[in-house]
């Protein structure tokens, strides 16, 4: 298993090498008409070896047109346990360099489970290397990154997809249908969960590096945050430091919040848009997400296994309220034990419907007992997502969660965080969503990108 050095000096070298790797690359990769044929299997790797991307190799394997070559993550025990629990029969490469299995395997795709700080980096890489990609949700860091790297995909011709799955569900993308085409009339309101925000670094003292990773490793891994001394709570639960994520956990803003706001969006036909206005509620304070024992009979679209994940999570919250230009105010009041978790609850004229992850509900009953409902998934729910990324690698058409798709969803996401950490209870702030700046508050403004790290700056678009 070959254990693939990546020297400081490539580091800091990477974006201008990066620079030369469109021209480098064989026909097949830069996606030539033909390549690959309607019968043959994409050719994709992993990179970032976590817990999610394991899962992500159990739906690859329902899908017969997809074949998963090499995979890749910086710390080499990490490709080591990976393989062993889910790949000893696989024959995949190995990596620790993600640029050397560019420059090594003959890819199609590449499938992004790294750490969110790190994901954009990564997907401009590949894009710029003529790879299709598969985007972990969230998909950035912060608004500004998002935008660079719908930038990137335009630039390079890439075929994208988030992972927002329920994109590809047939009964929530039905369901959404029936939001967006009139069944309830004009939305006037959309009530969606109060996430919950990430925490910030206690500044707890360094530990020991784990045994088995390059001198450089965690360098590496830190990519453009602040570098800090070696923690396993870092390592291991990234997911819940604002300098990694926006609130990775269940229940959490980008962890979650994802998913329902990207519902959100495809209900109401703003996948290219945003609000116009949000307000801070509430002032933020650290409390639980759940505080029903059991289910109130009026819920039909609680899942169990999402209210058992939810209720013990306790963390940063305040109630936002968001307003379209359409008229239609989004309220992010719920919490996370009741109602659609992973969804919204949308109330129009005429009737509400209620949408969360391959369940929904509608008032009147009528609506959703249609006989064209799809009904409930048929397969994994990954599966019809991967599946649409491959589809769109062979025909070159856009996704069913295209980059700018996930730009807009985890930008609702952002905007929560923003406005929590202003502040300023009560007042609105305006957000032009065309040029995703806030047009009252620099101290909104200022926390729409970040400082990135020497050698891990995002690479130019030439």
């Amino acid at each position: 298993m070959p254990k693939n050095k990546w020297t400081r000096r490539d580091v800091l070298r990477a974006g201008a090498a990066s620079l030369a790797l469109p021209y480098l690359v064989p026909s097949r990769v830069l996606g030539a008409p033909g390549q690959p044929g309607a019968n043959d299997k994409a050719t994709v790797a992993i990179i970032g070896l976590g817990g999610r991307a394991r899962g992500i190799v159990g739906s690859c394997d329902a899908v017969p047109t997809i074949q998963i070559k090499a995979v890749c993550d910086c710390f080499a025990p990490l490709c080591d346990s990976f393989v062993q629990a889910v790949g000893k029969d696989k024959n995949w490469a190995v990596y620790t360099d993600f640029r050397q299995m560019f420059d090594k395997e003959k890819l199609d795709g590449v499938m992004i489970e790294t750490t969110t700080h790190a994901r954009a980096w990564v997907a401009v890489h590949a894009m710029q290397a003529g790879l299709d990609t598969y985007i972990e949700k969230p998909m950035c860091l912060t608004i500004a990154e998002g935008r660079y790297m719908v930038n990137a995909a335009r630039k390079y011709d890439r075929v994208t997809q988030v992972g927002t799955q329920q994109r590809s569900m047939p009964m929530n993308n039905w369901a959404s249908d029936l939001v967006k085409n009139g069944a309830i009339g004009k939305i006037r309101t959309v009530l969606a969960p109060n996430f919950v925000g990430p925490n910030r670094w206690p500044g707890k003292p360094g530990e020991p590096l784990p045994p088995g990773g390059s001198g450089d490793w965690w360098d590496i891994w830190t990519n453009q945050a602040e570098f800090r001394p070696y923690h396993t709570e870092l390592h291991r639960d990234w997911m819940r430091w604002w300098d990694y994520d926006g609130g990775g956990l269940c229940f959490g803003v980008t962890g979650w919040g994802t998913h329902s706001y990207d519902q959100i969006n495809r209900a109401l036909g703003t996948d290219d848009t945003g609000p116009t206005e949000i307000v801070l509620e509430e002032p933020v304070k650290e409390m639980p997400c759940g505080k029903f024992e059991t289910v109130p009979e009026d819920d039909e679209t609680s899942l169990e296994y999402l209210r058992r994940l939810a209720q013990p999570v306790v963390g940063p919250r305040a109630k936002v309220r968001m307003k379209f230009a359409s008229g239609t105010e989004l309220r992010l009041h719920m919490d996370g034990d009741r109602g659609p978790g992973l969804g919204a609850i949308f109330v129009g004229e005429k009737g509400k419907i209620e949408i969360n992850r391959d369940k929904i509900a509608s008032n009147p009953k009528e609506l959703v007992n249609s006989p064209d409902n799809p009904g409930p998934n048929k397969r994994d729910e990954n599966t019809y997502h991967i599946e649409n990324w491959v589809d769109g690698i062979k025909t070159r058409h856009r996704c069913n969660a295209d980059v700018e798709i996930g730009q807009r969803a985890s930008s609702l996401c952002y905007l929560v965080n923003i406005v929590r950490e202003v502040g300023e209870v009560g007042v609105p702030l305006k957000w032009d969503p065309v040029a995703e700046r806030f047009t009252n508050s620099d101290a909104a403004n200022a926390l729409l990108s970040r400082p990135r790290r020497e050698g891990y700056e995002l690479p130019e678009l030439a």
